[in-house]
């Protein structure tokens, strides 16, 4: 299957499902005492990809929230302004900057998304936010992620990567993406999903914190990728939200 060829459907906002009380009162405490600890390295590292490269500093898209309603985004700059390329994007991609690739590789650029759990738009734990034009290809059977809040980590970000569907040196492209990846890293999401206690939000916060500082933490593989229950579709009135940012996805 080529690109064209993919199937293509609006994502049709809904209510989704919200976190829990707990959740939502750790999203606010975690949330807060990240932006207090973290104050000083965020302002550095804000002026380090200020400095390394042409444009802002934090790089703001639109992304599909609960229940398939647009919020806006915010991450580190890790790429080139005015490079173009696919939405899709590896960590060998040429656009990343250097300062760009350090972040990555430990998921500092992921920090002012603290913003966004403190406002509500995203949980500590949860699915990949992922962006409208990517996400209007997905299939019927993956489509259910959209109703849950999207996280900050989430136990696909840690406990997937794409070379476990992937064999060695295929690339990451828009039609592997769409028919491979996404519907493996959603069973593996709905492996928390299922059943988001605390404990299991606490253990996927402690699997990051792992994975951040260099410790294996091994693959998990569904046995059962069914998916959990999602909340009824109830269709807003108006417009869903603003049309996605162009540019590059950094």
């Amino acid at each position: 299957m080529t690109e064209k060829e993919l199937d293509t459907r609006p994502v049709d906002p809904a209510d989704g499902v919200a976190p829990s009380t707990p959740r939502r009162v750790l999203d606010v405490a975690g949330a807060l005492a990240g932006l207090v600890l973290l104050s000083v390295p965020l302002l550095m590292i804000y002026l380090l990809v200020r400095a390394s490269s042409p444009g802002p500093g934090i790089f703001r898209q639109t992304r599909v929230g609960q229940g398939g309603r647009p919020f806006t985004m915010y991450k580190f700059r890790t790429m080139r302004q005015g490079v173009g390329g696919l939405t899709v994007t590896a960590n060998r991609d040429p656009r990343l900057t250097r300062i760009g690739k350090l972040l990555r590789e430990w998921s500092l650029d992921e920090l002012p998304q603290l913003v966004n759990v403190l406002r509500g738009h995203m949980t500590l734990v949860g699915p990949r936010p992922e962006t409208y034009d990517l996400a209007v290809h997905y299939d019927p059977g993956s489509r259910w992620i959209f109703d849950h809040r999207p996280g900050l980590t989430g136990v696909s970000e840690v406990r997937f990567r794409d070379f476990d569907v992937l064999p060695p040196g295929e690339e990451v492209d828009l039609v592997n993406y769409i028919e491979r990846i996404v519907p493996a890293r959603v069973a593996v999401d709905a492996v928390y999903l299922r059943d988001p206690s605390m404990r299991a939000t606490l253990g996927a916060l402690w699997d990051t914190v792992r994975h951040i500082l260099g410790f294996s933490v091994p693959p998990l593989e569904p046995s059962a990728p069914a998916k959990p229950k999602t909340a009824p579709k109830t269709t807003p009135k108006g417009d869903a939200g603003p049309a996605e940012e162009t540019g590059s996805a950094a």
